[in-house]
Order: structure tokens, then C-alpha cells, then sequence
């Protein structure tokens, strides 16, 4: 063998450890999407709320942005994009790139929008990565003081009794107080009849003034009422009694086994946002959420804060998809 081509074979092992090298070496680097989520964030970040400002959903954003904005020393701002019941928002959300430097706060009606019209310009399902479940409050279902009724068995005979149906009302169309009603109809069999309002200040008006029998509406505007003997409450919404109205026994526990529907505000950012990053912004909200001072603030409202994971609040998220799809569907909902 000649010494040319001895030195071919003796440089092949030499140049296949290099590449071996370079290839171990490539591993071991971090990727620029990993260190861009290291570094994050570099620059202001804006929390979307599709609401106006001064509403459950914009308070709790501007909790967690405050609270962000002292862990990440960088600037979290609110933005309030209002209108087509959260639709512009949250599609602004939906479109924009997942780097972690446009976020979301939205309330129940993000599960419920796609349940109950027919087109939206984003896909709840998939246009958007949940990150965390910040709070949840119940409903209550209230009565004026001339309905024979002090809970839910004695309210459903006296709507049974109704030759029309007893109507109940709520402040929208299609909303989280609405389909509550919904659901309790769908569950019971009972013969009540939603009464839509614009807003909820003409629903209560008409309850306490007589026009209406019943109202669903939340727990925190009711229960100063219910307190100062206003108005009758027959039940609470969710599953486990509000701290707001200990004494007041829930919808489930009053015989209708299985029945929830609370109003509850989520975190999210745009589909595909890096799985790191999730998880970091889902610990900074979870902790600020459950600090002893929101905490307080939360209960005197009759609010509980969120501690789902971000993949338990992923499956949560579908699962009241799926929750408010059936009961549009079977209760025939639809909002034009």
C-alpha cells in the first residue's frame, strides 16, 4: 500500500470524530428559539382585554401585569380592545406572533362565543395556547320578594305552576348568566323563559321593581342584596358553596346532581407559544393570584383564585368548549 493511500486511511477516523464533535457540540447548544425564551422579555409586553376597562376581567389583568412587571422588570400594559361581545380582542390576540409579547385576558365568553354564534374570526380551540385559570366566581340565582320561593324545590313547583312559564332574566344574550339558566332548564325540565336584557342594571331594575320573578346574575353584585333582604337567593351556581353566601345552598346540592356554571376569567397567548415560556408565565400569575393580599380581595367578592397548571387549565379550557356547545345545541341558542 503506498503512503498516499495510507494517509486517506488514516484521516477518515480523524475527520469522522471531528464531525462527531461538531455534531455533539450542536446539541448541547441552545437553540435561538430556547435562548430567545431565556432572554424574554426584552421589550414591553401588552395584555389584550376584550372588555372595557373597570370590569372583573380588566381588574384581574392589570393585577397580574403589575405584579409581572416587578418579577420580569419589564413593562406589562393593558390594552382594552372592546367590542362584538370580546370579538375584536381576542382576535387581535389570536393573530399575533406566539413570542410572548402579546397576551390575553378573557372571561367565560371566550368558551361561550363559539357555542352560541355561528361565525368568529379565530378558532377558540386552536388559535390560542391557555396558559393559566386566574378566577372563578359562581352565579346566583335570585328571586324579588313576591315569588313563593325560598329555594330550588319550592321555585321549581312554583314554575311548573306557571301557565307560561317563569321567566328569569339576564344581562345579554348568550352570555355566562344566560346560559346558567340553560343549563338549569335543560337539567330540570323546568318551564322558564329567558328574558334578554342590555346590560345588567335594567335586569335588576326589573327584578326588585316586580317585571321580572327571577334573575341569574353574579354572586358579587347579588350579595349585598340578598343580604339586606332585597331579594330572595335559591341558589349558587357552582359546585361548592360562595364564601360570599355560606348559608345559601348550591343549585347541585339542592337536588340537581352534576349542575355547574361559573363565570371564570383565563390567561392565554397566541397558538404555539414555546412550552417554556407557558410555563413561566403560568407560576407568575398563578402566584399572583393566590398572594394573601388578592386572595382577600378575591373573597370579598366571592371570587376564587386560580392554581390549575397551565396543561390543567388546556384541558379545562376544552372541556367547557365541549360544555357550552351542548347545551347551545340543545337549548337552541344562537346570537345573530
Amino acid at each position: 500500500m503506498s503512503n498516499q493511500h495510507a494517509n486517506r486511511f488514516i484521516r477518515r477516523p480523524r475527520h469522522a470524530a471531528l464531525a462527531a464533535a461538531i455534531v455533539a457540540a450542536a446539541a448541547l447548544a441552545p437553540s435561538a428559539s430556547a435562548l430567545a425564551q431565556d432572554n424574554w422579555p426584552q421589550k414591553p409586553v401588552t395584555i389584550i382585554v376584550p372588555f372595557p376597562a373597570g370590569g372583573m376581567t380588566d381588574v384581574l389583568a392589570r393585577r397580574i401585569a403589575r405584579d409581572m412587571q416587578t418579577q420580569f422588570k419589564q413593562s406589562f400594559v393593558v390594552e382594552n380592545r372592546a367590542g362584538a361581545s370580546g370579538q375584536i380582542g381576542t382576535e387581535m390576540a389570536a393573530r399575533a406572533t406566539p413570542d410572548g409579547y402579546t397576551l390575553l385576558v378573557s372571561a367565560t365568553h371566550h368558551v361561550i362565543n363559539p357555542a352560541v354564534r355561528a361565525k368568529l374570526p379565530y378558532d377558540a380551540a386552536k388559535d390560542f395556547t391557555p396558559i393559566a385559570l386566574l378566577a372563578t366566581t359562581p352565579n346566583l340565582l335570585v328571586v324579588n320578594n313576591n315569588v313563593p320561593a325560598s329555594n330550588l324545590p319550592e321555585f321549581l313547583t312554583y314554575a311548573k305552576k306557571q301557565k307560561e312559564g317563569l321567566s328569569y332574566g339576564s344581562s345579554s344574550i348568550g352570555g355566562a348568566t344566560h346560559m346558567s339558566g340553560e343549563l338549569l332548564k335543560l337539567m330540570t325540565k323546568a318551564p322558564i323563559v329567558h328574558i334578554p336584557y342590555k346590560g345588567a342594571t335594567p335586569a335588576m331594575a326589573d327584578l326588585l321593581g316586580g317585571q321580572i320573578p327571577a334573575l341569574f346574575h353574579d354572586v358579587m353584585t347579588m350579595a349585598p342584596l340578598v343580604k339586606e333582604g332585597k331579594v330572595k337567593a335559591i341558589g349558587v351556581t357552582s359546585a361548592k358553596r360562595s364564601e360570599a353566601l355560606p348559608n345559601v345552598p348550591t343549585i347541585a346540592e339542592q337536588g340537581v346532581n352534576g349542575y355547574e356554571a361559573i363565570t371564570w376569567i383565563g390567561f392565554y397567548g397566541p397558538a404555539n407559544l414555546p412550552k417554556g415560556m407557558v410555563e413561566r408565565l403560568n407560576r407568575a400569575a398563578v402566584a399572583s393570584m393566590n398572594t394573601a393580599e388578592a386572595k382577600a380581595n378575591l373573597a370579598e367578592s366571592g371570587t376564587s383564585p386560580g392554581t390549575m397548571t397551565a396543561d390543567q387549565f388546556g384541558t379545562f379550557v376544552q372541556s367547557e368548549l365541549a360544555k357550552w356547545k351542548r347545551v347551545a345545541t340543545e337549548a337552541n341558542v344562537k346570537v345573530d
